[in-house]
């Protein structure tokens, strides 16, 4: 019963090793062909919606500057014919009707003398005179000079038409005489968001196709392929693209903005990119482009199903073949496995029985053979591995006990400045290699305080400008030290030189800027933010808020600016918390302490850091 679940159980497994080595190319294969056809695509689609809404953009900037020409032109006809008749004048309105005639896109235009009355024509279909008048006063309003001025896109609500108004004024000399407006119709922009497809924003979401709509400085849509979205002014401020055109959009003409939203229970990964309509100065529009990504990639899912098609189809085909092949080896493979189980638990006193003149038999005898020599070597890597270790074990913790027991006050710094550095080294990116030459650089960079002498050291008072002297010499003595072991070459450039300034007044060898390897401004500002935040003989330790803010106050004399910023986001990320090491003092050390007139800056602390 047993030796028969044995063998179907060896058979599982030669059955399995026919599938992975059959199944394994083919499914890596499909797996990084779809990756890489899903990355490509998605760039493509990228590309492509940043030019659709770039190209929209500035089709919509062309119709805005259309009609302010339109303006800007009547305005400047009028200055150069000197003034604006009297208000009896019924020639201005026939002319302004026989305009709005010419172009279906004008609903509005006025001639608004300073002195005398309003010449007006207006399509009364889409707009009454009061809102006429309402959007003339508003847009005087705010006029104060040469410049023409655009209104932000607003609902006319008696025609439920979307329009923008638009001023010029008429200047002679540097005096307004009389300003132009006009009143234009926002239609032309809802025909530039409409696909050519009837479908809802829904199903254009689900076909993987790209939804472009228009909102204001607001975040709230003017136009969108759904009329009714824009009509009712609706806030599009809760999609992430739309918040970021509202932070970006006066600085980034356009850009990629990939996001996510939560759609019928489930989390959608959406293609997202914007670019900026402008106006005028004042007057900007987000035009906004929304894509399904699971949608737009759905050929890759094809590519993907028909990959596990065929690698089910070629799973029953192994099996079935496999199957034939698989019973005559799985009696002396049943004895090879347990030999080898025998030696992955350590036992090496048995060897494998495994007769006859094949391959298997010889494979048998060279694997009593194959036992015989790890058994010895195994033995002798036991060995070797023990007394590495304790020896490794042992320098290291000599070495620690050496640093921390210089001066207890400062006990745990160098493994606090090790962490800290390397939260620092991963919020800017680096790479891991990097991060861990980081880790060791930090955890040794006081290690040339083993030769100052502890008077100094540990003095409880601020140093004199002699000592201080001595105290700078540390980096020196520890890059001597370690530069003596060809393993430690890596790690030497931040114990060496993580008392270096950005402005060249460090030391010891007075670097600027990026002479300073990035490993030395990384220590640097963990050091010194521990050597603020714990509690040492001449000063109290600060809270967070104030070492930061004087961390900032350095920025671009002492500290890179990078590097300051990705230690102040590891704070506010909580990947990095002030680890103060409060040394309990007898009354009588208090005693003997004299006052010191300093501040806990920077300057106090690299000479103890």
């Amino acid at each position: 019963m047993f030796e028969r679940f044995s063998k179907i159980r060896l058979l599982y497994v030669v059955l399995a090793v026919l599938l992975l080595v059959g199944l394994l190319p083919l499914a890596l294969t499909g797996t990084l062909l779809s990756r890489r056809s899903a990355d490509a695509l998605r760039a493509i689609e990228g590309r492509y919606q940043a030019q659709l809404v770039q190209d929209k953009a500035r089709q919509i900037e062309l119709y805005g500057q259309r009609y302010r020409d339109v303006v800007s032109g009547v305005a400047r006809a009028f200055e150069i014919a000197g003034s604006v008749r009297s208000r009896d004048d019924t020639g201005y309105d026939e002319r302004l009707q026989r305009t709005l005639q010419d172009d279906p896109n004008l609903i509005a235009l006025a001639i608004c003398p300073v002195k005398g009355g309003v010449h007006r024509a207006f399509q009364p279909d889409l707009i009454k005179s009061e809102e006429v008048d309402q959007r003339i006063g508003d847009v005087l309003a705010r006029m104060s000079g040469r410049g023409v001025i655009i209104s932000r896109p607003q609902i006319i609500r008696s025609g439920q038409e979307m329009a923008l108004t638009i001023a010029a004024p008429v200047l002679n000399g540097d005096e307004i005489v009389a300003a132009v407006v006009a009143v234009v119709s926002f239609q032309e922009v809802f025909k530039a968001v409409q696909q050519s497809s009837s479908k809802s924003e829904r199903e254009l979401l689900d076909a993987g196709l790209p939804v472009v709509f228009v909102v204001d400085q607001n975040g709230k849509a003017v136009a969108h392929p759904d009329a009714a979205v824009a009509f009712s002014e609706r806030p599009m401020t809760d999609l992430k693209v739309v918040q970021d055109w509202l932070e970006t959009g006066a600085q980034v003409q356009s850009a990629l903005a990939p996001f996510t939203i939560e759609h019928d229970g489930r989390v959608a990964s959406m293609l997202g990119s914007y670019a900026t309509v402008e106006l005028d100065r004042n007057s900007l529009l987000g035009v906004i482009a929304v894509q399904d990504e699971s949608a737009a990639l759905a050929s890759v899912r094809d590519m993907r199903n028909q990959t596990l098609f065929i690698s089910l189809l070629a799973a029953a085909l192994t099996l079935i073949i496999g199957f034939y092949f698989a019973n005559t080896l799985t009696r002396p493979v049943s004895e090879l496995a347990a030999g080898a189980g025998r030696i992955a638990a350590g036992d090496f006193s048995q060897r494998v029985r495994v007769l006859g003149r094949t391959e298997l038999g010889e494979l048998g005898s060279s694997f009593n053979q194959m036992t015989d020599q790890i058994e010895r070597f195994v033995s002798d890597l036991q060995r070797s591995a023990a007394e590495n270790r304790e020896l490794f074990l042992g320098t290291v913790k000599a070495l620690a006990a050496a640093i921390d027991g210089k001066d207890p006050y400062t006990r745990g710094h160098s493994e606090r400045v090790s962490r800290f550095s390397i939260a620092t080294a991963q919020g800017l990116g680096l790479p891991e290699e990097e991060i861990e030459k980081i880790r060791v650089s930090a955890l040794l960079h006081d290690v040339g305080k083993i030769g100052i002498d502890d008077r100094i050291l540990k003095k409880p008072s601020a140093l004199t400008d002699e000592e201080f002297e001595i105290m700078k010499t540390h980096p020196q003595k520890g890059f001597k030290i370690m530069s003596q072991i060809p393993a430690m070459r890596d790690f030497l450039p931040g114990m060496y030189m993580h008392h270096e300034m950005i402005n060249g007044q460090g030391y010891p060898r007075g670097l600027k800027a990026d002479e300073i390897p990035m490993q030395a401004r990384i220590v640097s500002v963990a050091d010194t933010f521990d050597a603020m935040t714990t509690e040492r003989p001449y000063q109290h330790a600060m809270d967070l808020e104030a070492a930061l803010t004087r961390l900032k106050s350095f920025v671009g004399t002492r500290y890179d600016a990078k590097v300051v910023a990705a230690f102040v986001a590891a704070c506010e990320a909580g990947k990095i918390r002030p680890g103060v090491s409060r040394v309990l003092r007898k009354q009588s050390d208090f005693q003997n302490i004299q006052p010191v007139s300093i501040s806990p800056t920077p300057d106090s602390v690299l000479a103890v850091s």
